[in-house]
């Protein structure tokens, strides 16, 4: 509901039409999509007592979730170099970022989670599955379903650590570097440099519980941890709704916009 909201506000105020907002409302959508990948599913497997996933069914969901949670990742970059533009050429900015060059960064965003999935599904798709098919989780994913395939794993086990592990782990750290350049590499005062860190601040708590379960989940061997569905939960669910408020609680100008909306679609007080 949250993403939704926020979309909706950004889409409706005119005062949100800048760059910064328009990559939120895509980060806002992306979240929406990560989070219906498996919440739904799980919902009805609460409410039944068989709980399965066709085979077919099961690769969609997994092609859904990397691309969508790949098109996360390249989101939360371009909101990087947007706030890297903003404060270190603020007079620049918005001729640097402009609106056809933010769309074409979220275009390539999508295209690129897309290819990621893509490759991702390919690997998996012509292996033998001939074990039992049980998944110890709740959703389906690379580790989970890679089990159930009878052949030597390793190379694609470490193809597929290196693919999104190793790439999770550069870009985590990429972006830590970039918004620690971001704030120490300009000298601000006052109220510049206070908005500058609101700013920042939001999105390393956003990038952080994003990539730290990611890291968790797929930099590693490909082994059942107790933790795992407890990582899995706040990676899937928790961290989608959290971003919201994350970003709305610390932006008074997206709780104004959002009260204005309020007002102007409650119903009216005159007769």
């Amino acid at each position: 509901m949250g993403n939704f909201l926020i979309a909706v506000t950004v889409t409706c105020e005119s005062r949100l039409h800048t760059p910064m907002y328009f990559l939120l409302r895509n980060l806002s959508i992306a979240d929406k999509c990560f989070s219906s990948i498996t919440a739904p599913k799980v919902l009805v497997d609460l409410l039944s007592q068989r709980k399965a996933i066709s085979f077919n069914g099961c690769f969609a969901q997994m092609f859904f979730f990397h691309l969508v949670g790949r098109v996360d990742v390249f989101s939360l970059s371009v909101m990087a170099l947007d706030r890297c533009v903003a404060i270190s050429k603020p007079l620049h900015y918005m001729t640097i970022m402009s609106p056809g060059r933010c769309l074409a960064l979220l275009v390539a965003a999508w295209v690129g989670g897309f290819i990621h999935s893509t490759v991702q599904i390919s690997l998996l798709f012509p292996l033998p599955f001939c074990r039992p098919s049980v998944l110890d989780t709740f959703y389906c994913d690379v580790p989970q379903v890679l089990k159930l395939a009878c052949t030597d794993l390793f190379m694609l086990e470490l193809l597929m650590i290196s693919n999104n592990g190793l790439l999770s782990t550069l870009w985590f750290f990429f972006l830590l570097v970039s918004y620690t350049v971001i704030l120490l590499g300009r000298s601000q005062a006052g109220e510049g440099r206070r908005k500058a860190i609101s700013t920042c601040t939001s999105h390393i708590i956003v990038v952080t519980l994003h990539f730290v379960p990611c890291i968790y989940v797929s930099a590693r061997p490909f082994t059942a941890l107790p933790t795992d569905k407890a990582i899995s939960v706040t990676f899937t669910v928790i961290s989608p709704l959290l971003n919201p408020l994350i970003y709305t609680l610390r932006k008074e100008e997206m709780k104004s916009a959002m009260r204005r909306l309020k007002r102007r679609l409650g119903p009216s007080n005159t007769e």
